[in-house]
């Protein structure tokens, strides 16, 4: 029996930049940590560049051997999105789609989306398709989109999809996961189809103790006392450290030898806990017709194309 992988695992990054989204806090803020310790230099993507200078200066305590650099960053605002494209020139190796809200009640992105499937997926697909050149710079580029098992109970409602009509915050939330991993699979093929190196990945934490749960109001929202009390409970008493829940991600971003469109969870009971493994995803996640259509739903949305054709087989 083989030991299980741990970011001490992580090959040595020096030389490679990593860009991490919702990098100042839980999931985000460890990933870039661990990808500074061995050596890369890590973009800090953060919403609110104060709380990203405070994150920055602990991870240089930690990995003083890595670089860390913060930029401002808000999915939920398109401009802000080719901003933050537009400042980086040089090469990205990795680019980790992490940032996301989650079960908020419905509210609008800058742009006048409905919130979660502005900022986790539409934002998400903006910024790669913004950021191909450099990735296309890089060696062995990489982009790793962040899901949920949540997915599973996901559907993408094609004539409501801003919930305009009928909107319940946790389908929303489901929906936009199913969106990421549509996203993620659609831009392997397409990448594939256009003879590029880009490997593109998706990973899940599993129910990894994070500030995710709770961060309603800051989101337009506030979810409800018992709500919040129970995830709370259920944080301490259920969930793994937020430390395990980023190995997924870190997985799925440097382990040299896994196949492109591969989406890694934890290897424990219904994929909750424990480390990385490839897992598997549902037949909606697999819906080739529905990613393309996803697809030109989003470049239409977002006015961003990447020029990639869709994959023909």
């Amino acid at each position: 029996m083989t030991d299980k992988w741990t970011a001490a695992d992580i090959p040595d990054q020096a030389g490679r930049t990593a860009v991490v989204t919702g990098a100042n806090s839980g999931l985000g803020l460890i990933t870039a940590r661990e990808l500074a310790r061995k050596g890369a230099n890590v973009i800090l993507a953060c919403r609110n560049t104060t709380k990203g200078e405070e994150a920055a200066a602990a991870i240089l305590q930690d990995a003083p051997e890595g670089g860390v650099d913060v930029r401002a960053l808000d999915l939920a605002d398109l401009s802000s999105v080719h901003a933050f494209a537009d400042e980086l020139d040089g090469p990205v190796h990795l680019l980790v789609n992490n940032a996301g809200v989650m079960g908020i009640p419905r509210s609008h992105t800058k742009d006048g989306f409905e919130m979660q499937f502005g900022v986790n997926h539409l934002g998400h697909f903006a910024l790669t398709g913004l950021l191909m050149a450099q990735l296309q710079k890089a060696d062995g580029p990489r982009v790793v989109t962040l899901s949920s098992t949540a997915h599973k109970f996901g559907k993408i409602n094609f004539d409501d999809l801003q919930g305009e009509r009928r909107y319940f915050r946790w389908s929303a939330y489901g929906q936009s996961k199913l969106a990421n991993l549509l996203f993620a699979f659609e831009l392997q093929r397409r990448a594939e189809e256009a003879g590029l190196p880009l490997k593109s990945m998706a990973s899940h934490p599993g129910y990894a103790a994070t500030n995710l749960q709770t961060r309603g109001p800051e989101s337009g929202g506030v979810l409800t006392r018992v709500e919040d009390a129970l995830m709370a409970v259920s944080n301490r008493v259920v969930a793994q450290s937020d430390e395990m829940g980023t190995l997924p991600t870190l997985y799925a971003g440097t382990v040299s030898d896994l196949p492109g469109g591969t989406y890694v969870g934890p290897d424990g009971f219904q994929e909750q806990r424990g480390h990385p493994t490839p897992v598997g995803s549902t037949s909606a996640a697999q819906d080739r017709d529905a990613a393309r259509r996803l697809w030109q739903v989003s470049e239409e949305l977002t006015d961003v194309r990447y020029g990639l054709k869709a994959a023909t087989h």
